[in-house]
């Protein structure tokens, strides 16, 4: 690194690798909501990726004895599960560096694209009003996609953050900020509390334009945040999956 380089607060060169990273994370973030507002306000009214909250929509249902709730969590549950378990075998040994995504991560998010992209044709052929069993079906597949999302960026490491859920993202940054705890606050913290907002605003309006285009907001941004990561896996030597050549 070349002595004038621009330098990050955290030490990382100004549009390199780290930078795109975070940029890549934020749009995830939005996708999130996007996916986080059509699977609650369309689907089941259950999270695609919020699993605290489903357990406590599980726990109601059970409490007012309505099987369609109870269902609507459990595939929820189970589908954000198989997502996560799927991806931490996929990437399992095989972790990223502190500035840039493995490949295996890109391949998943890659596949959540993929799934979303499905789950958008479906949403578009019943003109943005599903049925029961496609609501249901459509469910389990967001938390599929929210699950996969969810352990991608764990598997991802340092060069991550959480994007499916905020809650200890918050925390962390109020106490940080105000707490006088070691550490300083992350400065991209606001930036995806805020793509979360408007990932879910944009669904909605959406919804509310062009009902039957909604459901290609979330791949739409997934695409975008899977090819934004993928930039330095074109330059980084040498590559995380193979060998260098001797």
């Amino acid at each position: 690194m070349s002595r004038g380089a621009a330098m990050e607060p955290d030490g990382e060169t100004a549009g390199g690798p780290g930078l795109v990273m975070r940029i890549a994370v934020v749009v995830l973030v939005a996708a999130s909501g996007a996916v986080e507002a059509i699977s609650f306000t369309a689907l089941d009214h259950v999270f695609a990726g919020v699993m605290t909250s489903n357990l406590a929509l599980l726990g109601m249902a059970i409490g007012r004895a309505r099987g369609a709730d109870v269902t609507a969590a459990l595939l929820a549950l189970a589908g954000f599960g198989a997502g996560a378990a799927v991806v931490a075998w996929v990437t399992h040994g095989r972790p990223g560096t502190s500035t840039c995504w493995s490949r295996r991560v890109a391949f998943c998010l890659a596949g959540e694209a993929v799934l979303l992209a499905v789950g958008a044709a479906f949403w578009a052929a019943s003109g943005g009003a599903p049925g029961s069993t496609a609501r249901d079906v459509m469910q389990c597949g967001a938390a599929l996609a929210m699950g996969g999302q969810a352990a991608a960026m764990v598997a991802a490491g340092r060069a991550a953050a959480p994007t499916t859920y905020l809650t200890g993202t918050l925390a962390t940054y109020i106490v940080r900020g105000l707490g006088g705890a070691s550490g300083r606050p992350d400065r991209w913290v606001p930036l995806r509390l805020v793509a979360l907002i408007a990932g879910a605003a944009a669904a909605m309006a959406l919804r509310w334009a062009a009902p039957a285009w909604a459901g290609a907001l979330p791949f739409a941004l997934v695409t975008a945040a899977t090819l934004t990561a993928s930039r330095p896996l074109a330059v980084r030597q040498p590559p995380t999956d193979d060998p260098p050549v001797a």
